[in-house]
């Protein structure tokens, strides 16, 4: 079966960026847009003009840290929750596990979108697959995906089909963008937290990328949606919607399309 394809930005991409590009993203057949919520740019800002823009593509963020952002502090209105998933994710948290779980009872106190975990670990997936409507899996190869989703659908039991395994990978659709790629793999790689996951999981950072259409093949049937976060060279609204032209077409060329 193939994976449902998304298409990933920051959260700091300009307003006028995504009230432009996410209707193209609509048109093209994508499932949806996932922000990632970082320092000088709030995801749920962004899915509020996106909302706005649009009438069927799902919004998620991915992911919220609440060691920045409590569950508190999150303005959620103008939000349809019924196309929204709010990705969370403990940042530098300590007691990360309990943390999360804290903050899906808030969150789920608060709307009726669903709720999505990022994890790296087996013990954060195993929170999710127990509580969350979703995973959010970052830097992972296929095979390693694999093992991750086999974990995921075990600890779910009974929730395994409500549960869903969600990839965010960081992509390129055109060979200019190479070096920004590989500087953004370079980056995570410095990362304590990665670091020691990439060296657990026996892989470099550039290995779970995507730069070709048989790359984002390699996912289906194992996870049940890939989120193609978009690297490009300068970011520009042209070289976005260049990106999501190339990635509709990988995305249509699936065996079972």
């Amino acid at each position: 079966m193939r994976a449902a394809v998304s298409i990933g930005l920051p959260g700091t991409t300009a307003p006028e960026t995504l009230r432009a590009l996410a209707p193209r993203l609509e048109r093209l057949g994508f499932d949806g847009l996932w922000l990632n919520d970082v320092p000088g740019g709030d995801s749920l800002d962004g899915l509020r003009v996106v909302a706005e823009a649009t009438e069927s593509l799902h919004l998620a963020t991915g992911v919220i840290p609440i060691d920045r952002r409590p569950i508190a502090s999150l303005d959620l209105a103008g939000i349809p929750a019924d196309r929204t998933t709010f990705g969370i994710g403990s940042g530098g948290a300590q007691h990360a596990v309990a943390v999360i779980g804290d903050a899906i009872a808030e969150l789920r106190s608060r709307t009726d979108a669903g709720v999505a975990v990022g994890a790296l670990g087996p013990r954060m997936r195993r929170l999710a697959a127990e509580r969350a409507d979703a995973v959010v899996l970052n830097w992972l190869t296929p095979a390693t995906a694999a093992d991750a989703m086999a974990d995921l659908r075990r600890d779910a039991g009974d929730r395994a089909g409500q549960v869903r395994g969600v990839l965010y990978a960081r992509t390129i659709s055109d060979g200019a963008a190479r070096g920004a790629l590989q500087k953004e793999a370079d980056r995570y790689g410095t990362y304590a937290k990665y670091a020691a996951n990439f060296a657990r999981l026996g892989i470099r950072p550039i290995d779970a990328t995507i730069n070709r259409e048989s790359a984002l093949h390699a996912y289906d049937g194992i996870v049940d949606e890939v989120v193609l976060r978009a690297i490009t060279v300068g970011g520009t609204l042209e070289e976005l919607e260049r990106f999501a032209e190339t990635a509709a077409e990988w995305r249509a060329s699936a065996p079972d399309a």
